[in-house]
């Protein structure tokens, strides 16, 4: 079966092999260190990664990462790289004054060396002896093993942040399925799961099984894949508890070395995730709700529009309906997002088509946008949909004069400046217009809204043309938006 692994380049293996290789320095205690030939047949070697462990004391204080090794024929990196074995130090040689153990593992893929990596133990530090630090150490070999045979990296867990480490808890699989040594962590967990006993001596598969009527599996079937053959990883939960489990198969050359399990304890993670599920689905409905109050608030409006016989009233009533509207929209987005921030295209185009079907009454009016809002915060979106729902609505009945015509939306993103051109073909400006000493309710609302969002307008006579343009410049925080690129017409 070929694995997704090795299916990849040299770099993106090795890339791989870089996030998981903080397994490896916590099962053998030991910093590590990746050294890539950037010369011709590894003269000379630069240290691209390090990584210490969380299991015991460093046995490098500095970070050497960017350093290099010259050409030497006896440094034990280039005897690795050269030799495609394993090349060891004498015991306990002294570096900065700690005794150290150092291996330089060469990396093969497919029978060619691609990196070495360094391997240094601080033996001052190491941990008195026991069940855990054999089986770790245990564990560590075999995959160094597996590593110098291109079979490590394994396949990468789904989600690297909820991944469990050697710390979070451990169990060692015999190649017949039996628990043969359970970590401390791994007995709490297991036991919070309603497991008794210590668990060692106890098939895996049945424990698992027995905990829970079903695994509920991330990847591959468990039924078919818990006997060691492919790396798993899966979640049981059960009595409010829950827990993350990673199945590593282990290999000696031609033969099974069974499994290390990876455990962790996620009740807590899981628990707060729910939380947060719920309080994201509270947002929503809430943002819905306001929605639907708001439609509700349009169509009272518009009923009491249809009993006045006052044209002015009536315009004022289509005024309120149309600002409520725009809120609405912004609302009606939000209800469907998982976060505060609105695609700021889909709801211009809304806006637009309101623009045009407002103004059908009196003629046709073709509203388009050029170019990309991309994503704005919510906290902006409902003061931007009320500037733009009132600059097109001057647009079409003082630009256009409520005849037919074309209303054009030029968004621009530079950097952390948006700035929103609405231009029309009508008759322009009078003579010695000068914003500021107009009574109109709209333009108030306009100044108000730009003035809090800390912006700037301006109106003037188009260069390019007969018409009118108005220009608003607003600070946006967040990343630029993608470039987006066509016309949406109404």
């Amino acid at each position: 079966m070929v694995r997704e692994v090795d299916r990849m380049t040299d770099e993106e293996w090795l890339d791989e092999f870089v996030s998981q290789w903080h397994l490896l320095a916590d099962l053998s205690f030991s910093d590590l260190v990746l050294w890539k030939p950037i010369g011709i047949e590894g003269e000379i070697f630069e240290c691209t990664a390090q990584v210490r462990p969380v299991t015991g004391p460093t046995a490098l204080e500095d970070d050497i990462v960017g350093e290099r090794i010259e050409y030497d024929p006896e440094h034990q990196v280039t005897v690795a790289y050269m030799t495609h074995e394993i090349s060891e130090t004498s015991n306990n040689a002294i570096s900065a004054g700690i005794p150290v153990d150092v291996w330089a593992i060469p990396v093969l893929r497919r029978d060619n060396p691609i990196a070495v990596i360094e391997r240094h133990t601080n033996q001052m530090g190491m941990r008195a002896t026991g069940a855990l630090e054999e089986n770790f150490l245990e564990a560590a070999e075999i995959l160094t093993q597996m590593l110098l045979r291109g079979e490590f990296p394994l396949v990468p867990p789904s989600d690297k942040a909820l991944a469990p480490r050697p710390a979070d808890g451990v169990l060692r699989v015999q190649p017949d399925g039996v628990i043969s040594y359970a970590s401390p962590n791994a007995i709490t967990a297991f036991r919070r799961l309603g497991a008794l006993g210590d668990i060692e001596g106890e098939h895996f598969r049945e424990l698992t099984r027995r905990l829970r009527q079903g695994v509920e599996s991330v990847g591959q079937t468990v039924n078919a894949d818990l006997d060691g053959r492919l790396s798993l990883e899966f979640d049981v939960e059960t009595r409010g508890s829950s827990m993350r489990c990673v199945v590593l198969p282990l290999w000696f050359e031609y033969t099974s070395a069974g499994m290390l399990v990876l455990c962790r304890d996620t009740t807590d993670l899981t628990r707060r995730d729910r939380m947060l599920l719920t309080k994201d689905a509270t947002i929503r409905e809430i943002h819905h709700r306001v929605k639907n109050n708001l439609q509700t608030v349009a169509a009272l409006l518009r009923m009491q529009s249809r009993r006045l016989t006052s044209e002015e009233g009536k315009e004022a009533l289509r005024d309120a309906m149309r600002r409520v509207s725009s809120i609405a929209m912004v609302h009606e987005t939000l209800s469907y997002s998982l976060v505060e921030e609105v695609e700021f295209d889909e709801l211009c185009d809304k806006i637009l088509d309101m623009v045009g079907d407002l103004a059908a009454s009196n003629g046709t009016v073709r509203a388009v946008r050029r170019g990309s809002f991309g994503v704005v915060p919510a906290d902006m979106a409902t003061s931007l949909s009320m500037i733009v729902t009132e600059l097109c609505q001057n647009a079409v009945e003082h630009g256009l004069s409520s005849s037919s015509g074309m209303v054009e939306i030029v968004p621009n993103r530079d950097g952390g400046i948006l700035e929103v051109e609405i231009l029309d073909a009508g008759r322009g400006l009078p003579e010695g217009f000068r914003l500021g000493n107009q009574k109109s309710l709209g333009l108030s609302i306009i100044s108000t809204l730009i003035h809090d969002l800390h912006g700037t307008l301006s109106l003037s006579n188009r260069e390019d043309g007969q018409g009118t343009v108005a220009r608003i410049r607003l600070p946006v925080p967040g990343p630029d938006p993608r470039v987006v690129a066509g016309v949406r017409g109404v």
